[in-house]
């Protein structure tokens, strides 16, 4: 690899008016080389799609490059025009972006939007849908030509990104950048958008420049990872010697914060592992929900196979006991989701029935159930639309209080302002509204409000999925800490595995509408019985490297003695 495809020397990007500025990227340089994988990582707002953004010369209205220079090819493209951008971008610079569902147009046949790019190129009318086919070919989709003209809406998330990636390939750029390409799908699904953009670099010799919250990601992936910080990179070099010896701290907390690395670092890692969780045998403990033979089918309209119902719950049964927290894990589909809301009766179960506290619940009315909800609440999955964007804070966690007529007026306040620091937020959040706070000071929000009716049972849907690794880690620590003093029993819903093992005592796995494996979490990821098990725990990000490097510490700890 002798060509350097681009050269970043020194970049600094500010936002606001002169004299007013705020610097978001500073004195930030990268050499990247044909066919080489580089990784920039860190949290949101680390100013590292910011970067991106100003590589392709996109960045928002206000923003600006106030040092340094950009590189493509050899050519300074720093300051350049729209013109000369637009023939760089899609052509030699292709980008994924991250959102799938924002990245495509809804209104558009996939085929339609990789012909766009196709046509950009300068190819012929008569060419344009044999390059279509092939685009959407190299990006690993199957049965291009019934891909093509479908919409968006009518993909999974992995074969939305997929088609990103073909929109992508179809300028044939010389370079990729993706934009946390994979932090939207299920752990299986990411592994297989991320082994095929590895393959696409071995196959083409294309350069890749991944932007990843992850660590675990950019440590299986890269030949090079750049950690990112406030605008600065604080650390770089080969994943395999930030994961032996990070030197500056801020890399320590986000292999700390990585479930799948804090796990697999064998004992390097300060990190929560799942003995903390305070275990307590089945024998000991009185089962709080049990779902028995539960089945859910939904109706399906009439289709020309002649199907009309579709078995998204079949034959479920689990149990929940006090104290403990049992997981449900599985991909999209898989109908865990679906076994939560029968759970917290927000779905009629088709068949078998639900007991909460030794009582069947299945057929309840509502004016029943009512007086249940105080002891069973809800955590939903995105923090972003669980929260009502009017309220404020204090408005939000006194919802329930209010609702049941919890004490007086005196009472409830005093009741919001003791849940808000049980989660760890300062008393001048109360006057807040969500689009002021963070994602994870959103979830904190979320679990005050669901906390506020002192519950015995909390059923947690993704919890952490939408958050960064670091964000993830302070919400985990707080569910172990709020399990330990209040005694809470959880049901938590997941489709990652590393997740799972930071706070369940025992887990399901489910696939395709059925439980495939059960038992003690230990237990499990020691010894996982069935291929969905097997293939989930390898999805588990940082484990290629991760697991190299367990193995060399166990030789060296061999040697030694």
């Amino acid at each position: 690899m002798t060509e350097h495809l681009l050269d970043v020397s020194g970049l600094s990007v500010a936002y606001g008016a002169a004299g007013h500025e705020r610097t978001v990227v500073e004195d930030f340089s990268l050499t990247l080389q044909t066919g080489e994988i580089v990784a920039i990582v860190g949290e949101s707002g680390s100013g590292k799609s910011t970067t991106a953004n100003a590589i392709l010369g996109l960045l928002p209205p206000g923003g600006r490059i106030t040092a340094g220079t950009i590189a493509v090819g050899g050519a300074d493209i720093t300051h350049a025009g729209e013109r000369v951008l637009r023939g760089i971008r899609g052509r030699r610079i292709g980008l994924v972006p991250q959102d799938p569902m924002v990245g495509l147009n809804p209104t558009l046949r996939i085929g339609e939007q990789v012909a766009e790019v196709v046509r950009l190129r300068g190819v012929p009318r008569r060419s344009v849908s044999a390059e279509v086919l092939a685009a959407l070919a190299s990006a690993g989709l199957d049965r291009p030509e019934l891909r093509a003209r479908q919409y968006p809406h009518e993909l999974s998330g992995g074969l939305r990104q997929r088609a990103l990636i073909a929109i992508a390939l179809a300028g044939k750029p010389s370079l990729l950048i993706a934009d946390e390409p994979t932090s939207a799908l299920d752990a299986t699904v990411q592994g297989r958008i991320l082994d095929h953009l590895d393959q696409l670099v071995a196959d083409t010799g294309i350069s890749l420049l991944v932007i990843t919250h992850d660590l675990g990601v950019a440590a299986d992936r890269a030949d090079r990872v750049l950690v990112l910080s406030e605008g600065r990179i604080v650390e770089q070099g080969h994943p395999h010697d930030l994961l032996a010896d990070p030197k500056h701290d801020y890399t320590k907390r986000l292999l700390n914060a990585a479930p799948g690395l804090a796990h697999l670092r064998a004992g390097r890692s300060s990190a929560r592992t799942v003995d903390r969780v305070v275990t307590v045998p089945d024998a000991e403990t009185v089962p709080l929900l049990e779902l028995r033979s539960i089945g859910k089918v939904f109706p399906l309209p009439r289709m020309a196979t002649g199907k009309r119902e579709f078995r998204a719950v079949d034959d479920v049964s689990l149990v929940v006991h006090r104290g403990q927290t049992l997981a449900v894990v599985g991909e999209s589909g898989s109908g865990k989701t679906t076994a939560l809301r029968i759970a917290a009766r927000l779905e009629t179960a088709s068949s078998g029935s639900v007991i909460f506290d030794g009582q069947d619940v299945t057929t309840l009315g509502w004016r029943a159930v009512r007086p249940l909800r105080r002891r069973f609440q809800v955590v939903h999955q995105n923090p972003f639309a669980s929260l009502d964007p009017k309220f404020r804070v204090r408005d939000i966690i006194a919802e329930p209080l209010d609702s049941f007529a919890v004490g007086s007026a005196a009472d409830r306040t005093r009741r919001v302002e003791e849940l808000l620091e049980r989660v760890g937020l300062p008393q001048s959040f109360l006057g807040r509204r969500p689009a002021e706070l963070s994602g994870g000071q959103r979830q904190r929000v979320a679990i005050a409000r669901a906390l506020a009716l002192q519950p015995e049972l909390v059923l947690l849907d993704e919890p952490v999925s939408a958050l960064d690794v670091s964000v993830q880690a302070q919400i985990l620590d707080l569910l172990v800490d709020l399990q330990r003093d209040l005694g809470l029993a959880y049901l938590v819903i997941s489709h990652d595995l590393a997740v799972v093992a930071e706070v369940s005592h025992r887990v399901v796995v489910m696939a395709a509408g059925r439980i495939i494996e059960t038992g003690h979490t230990a237990a499990v990821f020691a010894h996982p019985q069935h291929p969905v098990t097997r293939e989930l725990i390898a999805a588990i990000p940082g484990q290629k490297r991760a697991g190299s490097l367990a193995l060399e510490l166990i030789d060296e700890t061999a040697a030694a003695s």
